[in-house]
């Protein structure tokens, strides 16, 4: 399982070692609109600009010490640039959607994470546009010769010579979605506008990016942008959405400090769910290999996915997929409202996707909330995790494994290096899935250092621990 010829080789900056991101998809987390209003959001006569006065990304801002709470040090925003419905069909990179408000805004929310030591990430909507943005609508009228013709992939009915005007091209959509027209990366002008959209809200405050559907684009086209944004802004960290296919590869073939490690995110809620941990340890052989050249994007939920709680069924079991979370290398983010053990399920139908990108409460969930164990039990193991930032590439080697049970240890890929923390000499991380009480070898790593809430306490016993029925725990 271990990997140790290399240290990872990527360039992320630095404070990604440090980071545990929480991630908001903010159209669902105001309770925004489904669709966008129509007219001018700088209109305040306009219902566009009536619902942008209502300013409810600010509605964010009491949030940022519920983050900071956790233990968590990065907000990963969803989309928040003018869009059609969901927010990941853009018509304007430059403005702020106005059912979440204004630049400014947004700029306050940036402001407010900053003073609290918080950075920013958005999601950057690259692969496509919505139908409705100008360099797409205007091609009806201006036909083969319009300046962003070849921004997109078209053909024109009878070929270029026969087109009139008011006669629309064909294009090539994204995963077949006729109001998600697909950019040309091959084009010089998709490249300028995208670093050109980078630059511009890196100067507003922005610290990172998510590339949404980046699996979806040549690798290489990130070769003509990041280059130039890092030039201005060298701190900045960017990984995009891979699910499948070879992730070092897309790394190195693209330039991006990492890609969304959804091989894990699947291997951990499935093998708890099936009781089969052989699952798990094929993911973390792969995951082990990975780190000698990247530090991948890990999490058990997101906007795209249902709900962890409800993907474990078993409620028992979401001790497990936290510790797994927050022990194995990675930049782990959490999903907004998973740490309060929120439960929705993802359907493949038009607005299937509104249970798990649902509104916030008006003010953060306090000591009285159902959710308030799972709540603790995050900020346990995000501070747990602080201690022991090494983890971020740590090496991980198989001490026990069978269907339903499985003890991993976890040490550091550099030994002795300075200012890394406490148990530097690694830990080891025990799970069982088993009905009965049931022991692990541990290589001798006796001290409980963290465990299951409301079970019998894990025992050190010979080299190893005991752990109570469904029980795991941490030991340095």
């Amino acid at each position: 399982m271990s990997d140790e010829a290399v240290s990872p080789g990527p360039r992320e900056p630095a404070w990604v070692r440090h980071a545990i991101a929480w991630h908001v998809f903010p159209l669902g987390a105001v309770g925004a609109e489904p669709l966008r209003p129509d007219g001018d959001p700088a209109g305040p006569s306009s219902p566009a600009g009536a619902v942008a006065a209502e300013h409810r990304l600010l509605r964010l801002v009491p949030w940022l010490d519920h983050l900071v709470g956790l233990g968590a040090n990065v907000l990963q925003l969803g989309p928040v640039l003018d869009s059609m419905s969901h927010g990941y069909d853009t018509v304007d990179y430059l403005r702020v959607d106005p059912r979440l408000g204004t630049e400014e805004d947004l700029v306050t929310l940036i402001a407010e994470a900053h003073a609290r030591g918080v950075k920013v990430m958005l999601d950057g909507v690259f692969n496509h546009t919505g139908l409705a943005h100008p360099a797409f609508a205007r091609l009806a009228q201006e036909g083969p010769s319009c300046a962003s013709a070849g921004m997109y992939r078209l053909t024109w009915p009878g070929g270029e010579e026969a087109w009139v005007p008011g006669t629309a091209p064909g294009y090539e959509r994204f995963e077949g979605q006729d109001w998600l027209p697909a950019l040309n990366h091959a084009s010089p002008e998709v490249a300028g506008l995208v670093a050109g959209v980078m630059e511009h809200w890196c100067e507003r405050g922005v610290d990172g990016w998510r590339l949404d559907a980046a699996y979806a684009v040549d690798p290489v086209f990130w070769r003509s942008v990041l280059p130039r944004v890092r030039d201005r802004f060298p701190q900045v960290y960017v990984y995009g959405e891979v699910i499948h296919g070879d992730y070092a590869g897309v790394v190195e073939a693209s330039g991006m400090d990492a890609v969304t490690q959804y091989e894990l995110r699947q291997a951990v809620w499935h093998s708890l769910a099936d009781a089969n941990l052989f699952e798990l340890d094929w993911t973390l052989t792969r995951h082990a290999e990975m780190l000698g050249r990247f530090v991948p994007w890990t999490f058990v939920g997101n906007h795209d996915t249902t709900r962890i709680a409800s993907a474990l069924g078993d409620r028992r079991l979401l001790g497990h997929a936290l510790a797994l979370l927050l022990l194995l290398p990675g930049t782990p983010a959490v999903y907004y409202g998973d740490e309060e053990g929120l439960e929705a399920v993802k359907e493949e139908r038009l607005g299937g996707d509104d249970a798990i990108r649902a509104p916030l409460p008006p003010a953060p969930w306090g000591e009285e909330s159902p959710g308030a164990p799972t709540r603790h039990l995050h900020a346990e193991l995000i501070a747990l995790r602080r201690r022991l930032p090494w983890l971020h590439d740590a090496v991980l080697e198989r001490l026990h494994l069978d269907n339903r049970l499985l003890s991993v240890a976890l040490r550091p890929r550099e030994a002795g290096v300075a200012g890394e923390g406490a148990q530097a000499e690694g830990v080891v991380l025990a799970l069982s899935l088993e009905q009965e009480p049931a022991w692990l070898p541990t290589g001798g790593r006796g001290r409980v250092l963290a465990g299951a809430h409301g079970l019998e306490p894990a025992r050190p016993v010979d080299d190893g621990v005991a752990l109570p029925p469904m029980g795991w725990a941490v030991l340095g």
